[in-house]
């Protein structure tokens, strides 16, 4: 059997379940991977076998999408001429992590997929949204369009959602709490932070930044540059972890018994979603109308979070189910 399994490049989340679903599709068949997209701060282990452009959102750094860069990195020709060439009727099952060159490409051609991922469970009207209505809406349902959808959430919200991938490095983990707090906020200036959180001077903060080249300290506030292995190590032994809405970071947050808050990116309807949701089981959010984040970091610094999340591991039947489902 061939697989194709094409995933999306911007953010960490998606490549992150990827390294935990590559080797289950391997069990299966040949796997021929492709990504599209250039924001993610991680890899993965295997060979990819296309690298395209793709549509990326670029991140920036006041808590939300640079749409000027975004815009422009866009490249319509391009993605036109990557949809042409994919060789889809080689492969036998046709899975998609919300990368749209695969998506379009597939559905232009009347051949299935299946879209594997986060943003799949949006299909479901269970979902937790926001009452608003946003443009992000279309681009949601539009981004990478699928003939099967199966999706991750925080909850089993429908028959075809499941609990989220948690990779096996973060459940095989030694955890400990050394009392500091780390921060990922890929859409927010260190420059920008470092002020903010030295106004609580009592605990240490761990900063990963997409913004910074060198590490530095600066009183109680210790930034770095994204690395994997030492943003694992800092989460493993702290006490809680603020970040972005996204959905990969704060699952395993959970998953690990640590304290977490939020800031979703402004304009970016998923992570507005995923915020909805975290709220509805208690947890704090500071949004885009927040215009004075302090009072809302020292109150969570000083809180304990109540509610506990179960995450089973049941990634390995997922991905069984999915390959006896839908190969032809």
């Amino acid at each position: 059997m061939k697989i194709l399994y094409a995933i999306q490049g911007t953010g960490n989340g998606h490549i992150s379940r990827a390294r935990e679903i590559v080797p289950l599709l391997q069990q299966h068949g040949d796997v021929d991977l492709l990504i599209s997209g250039t924001q993610a701060d991680v890899k993965l282990t295997q060979e990819v076998k296309y690298q395209l452009h793709g549509f990326s959102f670029i991140f920036g750094k006041k808590g939300g999408v640079n749409h000027y860069e975004t815009w422009k990195s866009m490249n319509l020709p391009q993605f036109a001429k990557d949809m042409r060439q994919i060789p889809l009727k080689d492969y036998n099952l046709i899975l998609n992590d919300f990368e749209p060159v695969t998506a379009w490409a597939c559905k232009t051609k009347g051949i299935e997929s299946v879209g594997l991922s986060h943003q799949a469970s949006f299909q479901s009207r269970n979902v937790p949204k926001p009452r608003s209505i946003d443009w992000a809406q279309l681009v949601m349902k539009y981004y990478a369009p699928a003939t099967h959808y199966v999706g991750f959430h925080f909850d089993r919200y429908d028959d075809f959602i499941y609990t989220p991938v948690i990779r096996a490095e973060i459940r095989n983990m030694l955890t400990t709490n050394l009392g500091h707090y780390t921060v990922y906020l890929p859409a927010v200036d260190d420059q920008s932070l470092v002020p903010l959180l030295k106004q609580i001077p009592h605990v240490n903060w761990e900063v990963f930044s997409k913004h910074c080249k060198q590490s530095y300290v600066n009183g109680n506030v210790n930034v770095s540059p994204v690395n994997n292995e030492l943003f694992n190590k800092s989460l493993a032994s702290c006490e809680g972890l603020f970040t972005g809405g996204g959905f990969e970071g704060p699952a395993e947050a959970l998953f690990l018994g640590k304290k977490l808050l939020v800031a979703p990116m402004k304009f970016q309807y998923e992570q507005q979603c995923n915020a909805y949701a975290l709220k509805q089981f208690g947890l704090p959010v500071i949004w885009a109308s927040n215009k004075n984040w302090l009072p809302i970091i020292k109150k969570w610094v000083n809180s304990s979070q109540e509610h506990q999340f179960h995450f089973p591991d049941e990634t390995a039947a997922v991905i069984d189910k999915v390959v006896k489902q839908f190969a032809r």
